[in-house]
């Protein structure tokens, strides 16, 4: 009898401590991948991209976010210091990284066909209430563009910028808050305002800013 009660106990112990964190461990495994690689592709805005906003027309107060484009703590797998950026461009995310396979995730606008890149850069500059003077080849695309615009809500740059190294890519924020999740930059990332202000305030100049296409 005694080798059938130290079975029986072995069997208990299993079903109350062993597959109970196998089913936990299993549950944070699947919500680790689901939060890394964001949205399934029926919920994402990936086509076709909508009109963008005029410079000088500011936020409409009434757009609104989608929740999978909002703000929130995720789980994500890097070997990247806290405090780097990663660009998930065909998602549309921004991650980041915090510490214990953490990540906070924004959602963004990327670069239209033929404007979306990759690379390693650093944030040179942050900006509050950016004015904006479009680049010659910008210029040159859309001559009806103003050669400067101070900062303000009509402004394309938006509450916030974050200037990536020594090119005329920036992190910003957006007159046009329903571009979110659309593709239709000349090649920055933008968010809504009131995430570029949260992003703004985490992020520090010299921060690695990582973009994936």
């Amino acid at each position: 009898m005694k080798p059938r009660t130290v079975a029986l106990n072995d069997v208990l112990t299993y079903f109350r401590v062993v597959l109970p964190a196998a089913v936990a461990a299993f549950g944070l495994t699947i919500a680790a991948t689901h939060a890394q690689f964001g949205a399934p592709a029926e919920l994402r805005r990936m086509g076709p991209t909508v009109e963008d906003s005029d410079p000088g027309v500011a936020p409409d107060p009434a757009a609104d976010l989608p929740d999978i484009y909002r703000r929130a703590p995720v789980r994500y797998r890097s070997d990247e210091a806290p405090g780097t950026i990663i660009i998930d461009t065909p998602r549309r995310f921004l991650y980041l990284v915090q510490h214990n396979g953490n990540a906070l995730r924004y959602g963004i606008g990327v670069g239209r066909d033929g404007f979306q890149w990759n690379g390693l850069l650093r944030v040179t500059r942050k900006a509050e209430w950016p004015d904006w003077t479009p680049p010659p080849e910008m210029i040159q695309r859309q001559p009806y563009l103003p050669r400067f615009m101070a900062g303000g809500p009509g402004n394309p740059m938006g509450a916030r910028a974050l200037y990536l190294g020594q090119t005329i890519y920036r992190i910003h924020g957006t007159n046009a808050p329903h571009t979110i999740g659309h593709a239709v930059s000349s090649g920055c990332f933008r968010l809504v305002n009131s995430e570029i202000e949260d992003l703004y305030e985490r992020v520090a100049v010299g921060a690695k800013v990582i973009v994936q296409q």
